[in-house]
């Protein structure tokens, strides 16, 4: 019986020992390689997301104000044409504007009086 419980310590001690010398998968220095790359490449993507908003952003403006006009060297005729242009598409902008500040408050006011028509049947 001794025999037995000597032989099963010395199997349990025996194997805690390869426990403790087997180290796991992640070790200490491969999670901080790991937490690296990770960075890395978040900061990349951080990156190329902010490219691509800024690609947006420039190509929106230019859709909406066209591109920036080189007056450096243009005479007085030049300038006044370009700022006509300007003063032209200034006044399309405004107009539409208000077209559809108008539909907006039509609109409005017509769900206004369907919704008192309604509430007062």
């Amino acid at each position: 019986m001794d025999a037995k419980k000597a032989e099963v310590r010395a199997r349990l001690a025996q194997e805690a020992a390869a426990k403790k010398g087997k180290k796991g998968f992640m070790t200490p220095e491969r999670k901080k390689k790991l937490r690296l790359l990770l960075r890395k490449k978040a900061a990349e993507e951080l990156k190329k997301e902010q490219e691509r908003k800024s690609a947006e952003r420039r190509r929106i403006i230019e859709e909406r104000c066209g591109k920036p006009k080189n007056l450096e060297d243009a005479n007085e005729e030049q300038i006044k044409a370009v700022l006509k242009q300007y003063h032209d598409r200034l006044m399309l902008c405004e107009s539409q504007k208000w077209d559809l500040e108008y539909e907006v408050k039509k609109k409005d006011y017509e769900v206004f009086s369907i919704s008192i028509n309604f509430f007062f049947w």
